[in-house]
């Protein structure tokens, strides 16, 4: 357990001085981060495979080249090439991304608690069913930042880094899809409680 008090910035170091376990470390520290991060932008669980080993294959190609220069930051580094392989994955396949819904999985779960009467399960899962609608409604660049922030739990710095836009921008979006997700509640006139 001592592993997890040891640096990412170490690891990397230990992994380019041939340490292997240190790699494995790395992975299984911030795996289900990244695997959620491009699991809520893919929604299909065979292509969020493929994508998260090229993306962990980029990594090792890197440090094995000793061309990575991000000290410290380990995690958005790979966000962000994770980012833009799901780009690339988007554009090979000329598709927008679609969030599609599976049992396994589901990037708007923001809650679940078994003590929930059945009454009060059927009006969450209504809210959850509306809250998707009214996310899919906001524009691409605001739903990113939201889902990023909100369901993958990524500060401000990390979005910016993973987006490749500014913090200030990344805030902006954010505070803008906060906007108009009220807009658009009002327009429709939904109520978001039990």
């Amino acid at each position: 357990m001592a592993d997890l008090h040891i640096p990412d910035a170490l690891l990397v170091r230990n992994y380019v001085e041939g340490n292997e376990t240190a790699l494995a470390t790395l992975i299984k520290r911030h795996e289900s981060k990244i695997y959620g991060f491009i699991y809520s932008k893919i929604a299909d669980r065979d292509i969020s495979n493929d994508i998260f080993q090229d993306t962990f294959i980029k990594v090792i190609k890197t440090l094995k080249s000793n061309s990575y220069n991000e000290e410290g930051k380990f995690l958005p580094w790979v966000m962000r090439i994770s980012h833009n392989l799901i780009v690339d994955h988007f554009r090979k396949t000329k598709k927008m991304p679609m969030y599609r819904e599976t049992e396994e999985f589901s990037i708007f779960s923001v809650m679940s608690d078994d003590s929930l009467t059945i009454e009060n399960k059927m009006i969450f899962d209504q809210v959850e069913v509306d809250l998707k609608k009214i996310i899919e409604e906001l524009p691409e660049d605001q739903k990113e930042v939201l889902v990023m922030r909100m369901y993958q739990d990524m500060s401000f710095k990390e979005i910016s880094e993973i987006t490749g836009v500014s913090i200030n921008t990344a805030l902006g979006r954010m505070r803008y899809a906060l906007m108009n997700l009220r807009k658009i509640i009002d327009k429709h006139q939904i109520i978001l409680t039990n």
